[in-house]
């Protein structure tokens, strides 16, 4: 379990983040077109995951659109942005920023990716979403990096997190 806050008060993650070196736990999100996806759909690419609670939020919007803008001409890489917003929000979000270089997935069917990748919030008022996180994964899925932001509102380590990549 690890502790972030909201505006500074704590809340509490069920778990801690997978470790550097560990391999990726794989995953079943929702696409746009409410496939189920998994790591196997990107395989030979590296991935960027952008864990925010919502896009509906001024810094995952932010995030978004900064690891947007860092994706194009990046055909070795995939930048996943995993929340737990509707397929339907996240691609009119996507439509109304420009965003094209991400690919925003959804939790819709189940909380099992927050839960086995250690960001589900499970106390305070952002219970059942997940806590902001960066993760790399090579092409073999193998964690090369990883970020729990500690302030939910704060952005991540965006130079960090390209340098892994």
């Amino acid at each position: 379990m690890a502790t972030v806050t909201l505006q500074g008060k704590q809340a509490h993650t069920n778990g801690d983040l997978p470790a550097v070196g560990s391999a990726a736990p794989d995953f079943q999100l929702v696409d746009g077109e409410l496939n189920n996806v998994s790591l196997a759909n990107y395989g030979g690419k590296k991935k960027l995951l952008n864990i925010v609670p919502s896009l509906d939020t001024p810094t995952c919007a932010t995030s978004t659109k900064k690891f947007n803008d860092h994706a194009k001409g990046r055909d070795d890489v995939v930048i996943l942005v995993v929340s737990a917003d509707l397929p339907f929000a996240q691609g009119r979000f996507c439509s109304a920023e420009g965003i094209d270089n991400v690919v925003p997935l959804s939790m819709m069917r189940s909380r099992h990716f927050a839960k086995d990748y250690g960001v589900l919030i499970t106390d305070g008022p952002l219970a059942g979403l997940t806590a902001r996180a960066v993760m790399v994964l090579d092409e073999d899925n193998q964690v090369t990096y990883s970020q729990l932001v500690p302030e939910i509102a704060d952005e991540p380590d965006y130079e960090a997190a390209l340098a892994a990549l």
